[in-house]
């Protein structure tokens, strides 16, 4: 790939890469001058520079990747997946401005001002720990998707990646702090939204464009996706039947049987995913089973697509295939959709519970993400966003900041979901995961003209210089402000507060390393690990903390707690031992936060409830909404509202 560089390109590369240093060394006067400059900026911002950063950081080298993924699988309903930042159209307006209100560096620190006695102190250590841990693993698989990226189109070893461009950012973030990180964020936001407009526009144009994309899109044969079983026998007899899902009527079956071959030997016919293009194109009369079909080999172990022609676009059909010449029969896929038009509606439901987009599914997104924005905490995002809440000159600056930002990052999603959709156009026949999530980047490397390639790796570096900039300087954050500052040297100057900020920098760095070569190429699998079931379980703590006076520290710290082991035991350790059956994602959420209830609600109501004094105080300042009658009413008592 390197060899498709022009000079043009290399030209790219070396500018962008001086602006960002350049940028850190003019603000780092702003930066050395104390620990509000060097992690807030002295508060001092407005709405359209944190804004910019909120777009910026939450454009990472893994979010094509991802969304690339649950696009090609799902269609334009993959978008809901991406929904949860809406929490943030609700937070713009109501906890965005109870924590402003609250002059809190960090969320560790709003925990002390919200809770007050032993349990504040536990709270607090306990949040900046999480969150120094969170932002080395952040930084780690953010990296190793990078590493990812250049080991796929360059050839690197993975380390080459997550190590090089992490260690160039650096730079900035020690020279100027919080100053480097949203300054840079401005101008890296601006290169990668005219980046992802660009090559999504590019992407649709070498698909046909939008007409010839929902043209194709209506006329091609039905698929779904296959991982064949292992087989005991030398060769297997294999044969595919598609029925209707809710008659059990048999609408399309294969023509006789094809061969299945144990892992790792290979098909005479060729590449299976070449056969499975050519059929998803093939103008064949309805109930014929296209691929695998009669003569056909497939592999044990490989990832194909079983294609068939379609009786009636939006019938639901239930997909079996027999390993045995039609002894047995395994489910492969229930209430999938015939033909590819269904991949144009965002609300392709497949049924209440059943199939790959169930309407439980769909209401669980949408109660995490809007009920989410009353809430602290309730979504990853919280933690950089409320640096930037901070950093707002105003209470209302910080609104707008949250709220534009996010519009911003919901018409990026758009973008990049209608240039997946060109990409499926293209490659129609692509079953594994690992393959279909480079979309995006296939878009740009591979249609993009020479000249073009490097603006468009210099889009990646900014997209990736800009989440590793914010967890840098979000992270030493904590440990200086939360940890060192609070417990160890309370008296500390500014000056060396900003000294300990940059020490305190390096050491994240280099934990995220040590994390990004942990994750390896398991990208998916350990994003959702953090972002979903660790937050399960106390993504309802994090609004009662917010609305309902009575929930105290000792409630709040025993729901961290006991998320941690339940939801290894439920989505895990229970499953694996046959305990409980394999819950689909939205059970899982329910489940935990029924279960977590179970026990933070008794230790809330049976512990005392905070001091009085320490919460009209915290009303007073952060005039929170929700069930706050009785301190409410005190403080009217007391004179001060």
């Amino acid at each position: 790939m390197t060899s498709l560089f022009a000079p043009l390109d290399w030209l790219w590369l070396l500018l962008f890469t001086l602006l960002m240093v350049v940028c850190g060394v003019f603000f780092y006067r702003l930066g050395k001058r104390s620990q509000s400059d060097f992690f807030l900026a002295g508060r001092g911002l407005p709405w359209w520079l944190p804004a910019s950063s909120v777009y910026a950081t939450h454009t990472a080298t893994d979010t094509p990747i991802w969304i690339g993924g649950v696009i090609y699988k799902y269609g334009l309903a993959g978008l809901w997946y991406t929904f949860f930042c809406a929490w943030a159209a609700v937070s713009a307006f109501v906890s965005a401005r109870i924590f402003r209100r609250s002059l809190a560096y960090s969320q560790a620190e709003w925990q002390s001002l919200r809770f007050g006695g032993l349990g504040s102190e536990m709270l607090r250590g306990w949040v900046a720990g999480w969150q120094v841990f969170m932002n080395m693993f952040i930084l780690g698989w953010v990296g190793i998707a990078m590493g990812k990226l250049c080991n796929v189109f360059f050839g690197w070893p993975l380390w080459v990646g997550l190590v090089t461009f992490s260690s160039v950012c650096v730079i900035y973030v020690l020279a100027a702090g919080y100053w480097g990180v949203v300054m840079a964020d401005f101008q890296q936001g601006v290169i990668a939204f005219i980046m992802i407009t660009m090559v999504s526009a590019w992407g649709v144009a070498a698909a046909g464009g939008p007409r010839t994309i929902v043209k194709r899109l209506q006329g091609m044969n039905s698929s779904c996706t296959w991982t064949v079983p292992e087989v005991r026998e030398p060769v297997a007899t294999g044969c595919v039947r598609v029925k209707d899902a809710a008659t059990e009527e048999v609408l399309a079956s294969c023509q006789g049987s094809f061969v299945v071959v144990p892992r790792g030997e290979m098909s005479p016919q060729g590449p299976a995913n070449q056969r499975a293009k050519a059929a998803l194109y093939e103008e064949a009369a309805p109930g014929q089973v296209l691929y695998p079909a009669v003569n056909d080999t497939v592999c044990a172990g490989e990832a194909i697509n079983i294609v068939w022609a379609p009786q009636r676009a939006r019938r639901l059909v239930k997909v079996e295939a027999s390993l045995d010449g039609g002894l047995t029969w395994q489910t492969v896929e229930q209430s999938h959709y015939q033909g590819q038009r269904w991949r144009l509606n965002p609300l392709s439901f497949t049924g209440m519970f059943r199939g790959q987009f169930p309407v439980a599914w769909f209401i669980t997104m949408l109660v995490v993400a809007l009920l989410g924005g009353f809430g602290m905490g309730t979504s990853i995002d919280w933690y950089t966003e409320a640096q930037r809440i901070q950093s707002a000159r105003t209470v209302r600056d910080a609104s707008y900041s949250i709220w534009a930002g996010t519009l911003a990052t919901l018409i990026r999603n758009a973008m990049w979901a209608v240039a997946v959709l060109g990409f499926f156009v293209l490659f129609p026949h692509i079953a594994a995961q690992k393959d279909y999530e480079m979309s995006w980047y296939i878009i740009g490397f591979k249609y993009l003209p020479v000249g073009m390639v490097g603006f468009f790796f210099a889009g990646i570096l900014a997209i990736h210089l800009s989440t590793i900039s914010t967890h840098l300087n979000l992270g030493a954050m904590y440990a200086t402000r939360d940890f060192y500052h609070h417990y160890v040297n309370p008296q500390a100057s500014e000056r060396r507060l900003v000294w300990v900020g940059r020490i305190a920098t390096l050491v994240v760095l280099g934990g995220s390393f040590v994390f990004g070569l942990i994750i390896g190429e398991e990208i998916t699998a350990w994003l959702i690990f953090a972002l979903w079931i660790m937050a399960a379980g106390v993504w309802l703590p994090n609004i009662l903390q917010v609305i309902w006076w009575r929930f105290n520290s000792w409630g709040y710290l025993s729901a961290w707690v006991a998320n941690l082991g339940l939801s290894w035991l439920v989505v895990w350790v229970l499953p694996r031992f046959g305990v409980i059956p394999e819950l689909p994602d939205y059970l899982q959420f329910w489940s935990l936060i029924v279960l977590n209830a179970l026990i933070y609600v008794p230790v809330t109501l049976l512990t005392k409830p905070e001091d009085m004094d320490h919460l009209v105080k915290y009303y007073v300042m952060s005039r929170p909404i929700g069930f706050w009658g009785p301190v409410k009413r005190e403080a009217l008592r007391r004179g001060l509202l």
